[in-house]
């Protein structure tokens, strides 16, 4: 089941990312502009839309979330593969994805303050700030 899911929730997202889907979404709704005329712009009408967006929106969210979370989770197995294959990564950062956001947010600040201005190897915000104006 587990597997019938992934394999059917990939295929629709990727399908729901094409042009050719937008297109048709698109000439859904506007056929069902054209049609307000011709049915009075009744509640029917207007239920219709409301109705056929709403059930797509709703099956869409899972979906979407599903993949998001299987790409996640293969990133985070191929960050931490790396960390294992190169000597001098600290593998006491595999798996902090797991952690809570204010213990990620406290290890992210002490290596930013590790990286500080003596260290040779820290960020330059300038030339970071630089490159954005260049766009």
């Amino acid at each position: 089941m587990n597997r019938l899911f992934t394999r059917i929730a990939g295929q629709i997202a990727k399908l729901a990312g094409k042009p050719f889907t937008f297109m048709l979404a698109l000439i859904c709704v506007l056929a069902w502009a054209i049609t307000g005329p011709v049915f009075g712009f009744s509640e029917v009408w207007q239920l219709v839309i409301n109705t056929g967006t709403t059930i797509v929106t709703f099956l869409m969210v899972f979906l979407v979330q599903n993949t998001q979370n299987r790409d996640a989770s293969a990133m985070q197995a191929k960050l931490d593969e790396l960390l294992r294959a190169i000597e001098k990564a600290r593998q006491e950062f595999i798996g902090i994805e797991h952690l809570t956001d204010v213990e990620i947010e406290k290890i992210r600040a002490a290596l930013e303050r590790d990286q500080g201005p003596g260290n040779h190897r820290a960020p330059s915000h300038a030339s970071v700030q630089r490159m954005l104006e260049r766009r």
